[in-house]
């Protein structure tokens, strides 16, 4: 085989090792092209041609951009997302859509599973009971709400036909029609660390049902970012006990070791009984 064929065929492997640790699972291959690659190399043969859809497969990720450049691709995002009807139902019933909030280039990007009523009158993400907890959480590590990203997997508040208050899970269907704006997100603003909040949240992103008591502090890869599962912040409202409010911290404190960011002794002892 030609010296040119080897390193293509060394490329194309690096690329989709690269395409696996991003979390890609299934790469779209033509017909034409799955039966030029199942013959031999011949001498002076001519390209393979590939198709436009594979085209965009090879750089799922958008190259590393400038803040200008980053800001208007994130303006777009949003607008699309915005405008979004994928789902009817939700469109029908949501009084806005929540996008998200924070810096585009923050370093620790928060994951939830969807809004809630507050979060669909107000139009920001963990705005609620719940959301003030987590600042406080964002606050304790030294950083604050405008150093971080904060998302969820659903950008429409789950309808609750009937019901005149109160929240319901989102479906699996719901979670896989809207991740992908999740995913633009993700690698528009390229965080070091991702956390998830909640049970469904993890299974939204990681497919993994074992229970958030199992997930929680075991650090994991979503799309070649590290991810730490924790507990929701409405988890910790509704169970105010101290060695549950130390379980949040401790994968906390490991995030901010993760991200370089100093821990003081004071830190360390937090929600530790005297």
């Amino acid at each position: 085989m030609s010296v040119a064929y080897n390193q293509l065929l060394d490329a194309t492997i690096q690329h989709l090792e690269d395409l696996k640790s991003r979390g890609v699972r299934n790469v779209a291959v033509s017909p034409q092209t799955l039966r030029s690659l199942s013959q031999p190399p011949q001498k002076n043969s001519a390209p393979v041609q590939i198709s436009k859809t594979e085209t965009v497969l090879q750089n799922p990720m958008p190259a590393k951009q400038s803040l200008p450049e980053k800001a208007a691709a994130f303006s777009e995002l949003q607008k699309r997302a915005l405008s979004c009807v994928k789902c009817p139902h939700l469109a029908s019933s949501r009084k806005t859509v929540v996008f998200g909030v924070g810096s585009i280039d923050a370093q620790l990007m928060f994951v939830g599973e969807a809004p809630g009523a507050d979060e669909d009158e107000q139009g920001e993400p963990f705005v609620g009971r719940a959301g003030q907890l987590l600042t406080k959480i964002i606050e304790t590590t030294g950083l604050s709400r405008a150093d971080v990203y904060i998302a969820n997997i659903l950008k429409c508040r789950p309808d609750t036909p009937g019901q005149s208050a109160g929240n319901r899970k989102p479906t699996p269907d719901e979670m896989a029609t809207c991740i992908p704006y999740l995913h633009e997100q993700i690698d528009l603003i390229r965080p070091k660390v991702l956390v998830a909040l909640g049970a469904t949240a993890v299974e939204g992103l990681l497919g993994k049902t074992l229970g958030i008591t199992k997930l929680r502090g075991q650090w994991q890869t979503y799309r070649g970012t590290p991810l730490m599962p924790t507990y929701h912040p409405a988890y910790l409202l509704r169970n105010q006990a101290m060695s549950e409010k130390r379980k949040v911290w401790e994968d906390m404190l490991a995030v901010m070791e993760k991200l370089g960011i100093p821990v003081t002794e004071k830190q360390r002892k937090f929600f530790l009984k005297a």
